[in-house]
């Protein structure tokens, strides 16, 4: 068996901002899962309609456009519309340490074109976010008390505020899962890395969204927040997108990683 044969290469996608966002996976995603002789592609989706959740609708173009999994976050309850489609069959999740009465499932095994099977998992932090139950444990019982084991193939979004808990979440894991990638903050970090056992971190992957904004969105819809304290309703800014992901290698035998590397490309839309 070659090298290649041997590995399996997973591209996660950071937020995905409004149209622009929308836009940018459909022109560079086909081009880059030949450029980069992808697997699987795994994308955040919950900033996707009009920068605050996500509808079926866009669901579909996002899966068409060649995402294999949508992840998701406190956004993905915006849009009502969704909630009914998070109950089928599609590969959508929402954050799995949400109450079991919540719609949809926080995790899901998807197979790649060879049939090897891959789990994918959305955990969301509690630090400034929804007091939900604790994903490290949820994490806990998910991996060592499932009635069968998860496949050896595990990649985890961590949709977090604070990177110390994003941090503290990648150590924890650590030889677990194949990779720990975190998403919310839409600003991508740097310390992209292989923890020791194995384990592929990064504390926050960036976004798929306008690069002349605040996180996506227009300066005037965010600067009187913080120059005048008013309230302001948030808009999809335009321009160039910055698409940021995490490009994961991994052995497809033991699970752990074998590198992590940014990717960043400007997208004319």
């Amino acid at each position: 068996m070659t090298d290649r044969a041997a590995r399996m290469r997973c591209l996660v996608i950071g937020d995905i901002i409004g149209k622009p966002g929308r836009l940018a996976i459909g022109h560079a995603l086909p081009d880059l899962r030949a450029e980069l002789d992808l697997d699987m592609v795994i994308a955040n989706g919950e900033n996707v309609a009009a920068g605050a959740g996500l509808t079926p609708s866009l669901a579909e173009e996002l899966l068409t456009s060649g995402i294999d999994v949508l992840t998701s976050g406190n956004h993905i309850w915006d849009k009502r519309e969704i909630y009914d489609y998070l109950d089928t069959d599609r590969p959508v999740l929402r954050p799995a340490n949400y109450p079991d009465d919540a719609p949809g499932r926080g995790w899901l095994i998807h197979r790649l074109e060879d049939g090897e099977p891959v789990a994918v998992i959305n955990l969301m932090g509690r630090v400034f976010m929804n007091q939900l139950d604790s994903p490290f444990t949820l994490a806990d019982a998910l991996l060592d008390g499932a009635a069968e084991p998860l496949p050896a193939l595990r990649f985890v979004d961590f949709h977090c505020e604070i990177t110390s808990e994003k941090n503290a979440m990648g150590w924890h894991l650590d030889g677990r899962v194949t990779a720990v990638v975190g998403t919310h903050t839409h600003v991508p970090t740097a310390d992209a890395r292989v923890l020791p056992d194995g384990t592929a971190y990064i504390s926050d992957v960036g976004m798929t969204g306008p690069r002349d904004s605040v996180i996506g969105f227009r300066l005037d819809t965010v600067l009187p927040r913080f120059l005048c304290h008013l309230p302001t309703r948030f808009e999809v800014a335009e321009g160039p997108v910055s698409l940021n992901a995490a490009l994961i290698e991994a052995d497809r035998v033991t699970g752990k990683a074998v590198s992590i590397v940014l990717i960043q490309r400007l997208v004319e839309v």
